[in-house]
């Protein structure tokens, strides 16, 4: 892979899709618990100002966020950059994608000179105090978080692989799995447990799955309705069946006995005759 170089060779050329997809997910997974939507802005690859002696000069994160400033600026228009001295609140955490050509200003390898900005780290560290910084490099897969003890930043003690944010009930840490049909070593937010945050896309394919799923069980308990149904009938019409032998069985007997009774009777009248013609004696029975 390569990057072509703007005709400024002191400026690197434009960032590739990772820079693109990457703050996506980091926009779509902060979704702090103990804070309203409507209090939390995002920046991605946007202008931060944040010198009012030198309104010019700004940098511009790969991403970062802010909390208790309105989602929209002067809550009703969408914001073409933050500026710290109006918004009057700095970001709380601001994230920096590694590449070749920004490395050594991202992690304090650079000096600035006098005169002219100064460099990230110094603009995050000490004019912004930005409580937590942190960069991740795609091609190595190696988080590094930092966080501001006092006036300078200090590496920050991962728990299990994550960054713990306190503030906002929220954890960063690395994901492997697929995102924009990429699988690859991800950064985004979980809970403080570790557990992932789903994105829009995550939610709604477990609605659609859930939904497939209830289908399914509900296609299974109608079958077992339908078989129970079934059985009922066929229990009912085995009981009917019998209930008609029964009924035959007693027409049968009734059958049976009359005739019994007719041969009886008939029996009585001829030794009755018999006895009147003498033929057999009085007590012959």
């Amino acid at each position: 892979m390569y990057d072509l170089p703007r005709e400024n060779p002191e400026v690197p050329g434009l960032p590739d899709q990772f820079h693109y997809f990457q703050p996506q997910l980091l926009d779509q997974t902060f979704q702090p618990r103990n804070w309203s939507p409507d209090l939390l802005f995002c920046g991605v690859d946007m202008n931060l100002y944040y010198d009012v002696k030198h309104p010019k000069w700004y940098k511009r994160p790969d991403w970062f966020a802010v909390v208790g400033v309105p989602r929209w600026y002067e809550q009703s228009d969408m914001r073409l950059s933050y500026v710290v001295w109006d918004e009057k609140i700095n970001p709380l955490v601001v994230v920096e994608l590694l590449s070749p050509g920004t490395e050594d200003e991202d992690l304090e390898e650079t000096i600035g000179e006098v005169g002219k900005p100064p460099t990230k780290w110094e603009v995050y560290e000490s004019i912004l105090r930005v409580p937590y910084y942190v960069t991740f490099s795609r091609y190595t897969n190696q988080i590094q978080a930092f966080h501001l003890v006092g006036d300078r930043y200090q590496r920050a003690e991962l728990c299990e692989g994550r960054l713990l944010l306190p503030e906002v009930e929220l954890s960063l840490g690395l994901w492997q799995g697929s995102y924009q049909k990429r699988d690859r070593l991800w950064l985004r937010w979980m809970t403080p447990e570790g557990d992932l945050i789903p994105t829009l896309e995550e939610k709604e394919a477990a609605a659609k799955e859930e939904a497939t799923v209830a289908k399914e069980e509900a296609t299974v308990a109608k079958q077992q309705a339908t078989n129970a149904e079934q059985r009922a009938t066929n229990a009912e019409q085995e009981a009917a069946a019998a209930k008609q032998q029964a009924i035959n069985a007693q027409q049968e007997a009734a059958a049976v006995k009359e005739e019994l009774a007719a041969a009886k009777k008939q029996s009585d009248r001829l030794l009755a005759k018999l006895r009147e013609l003498g033929i057999i004696p009085d007590d012959f029975s």
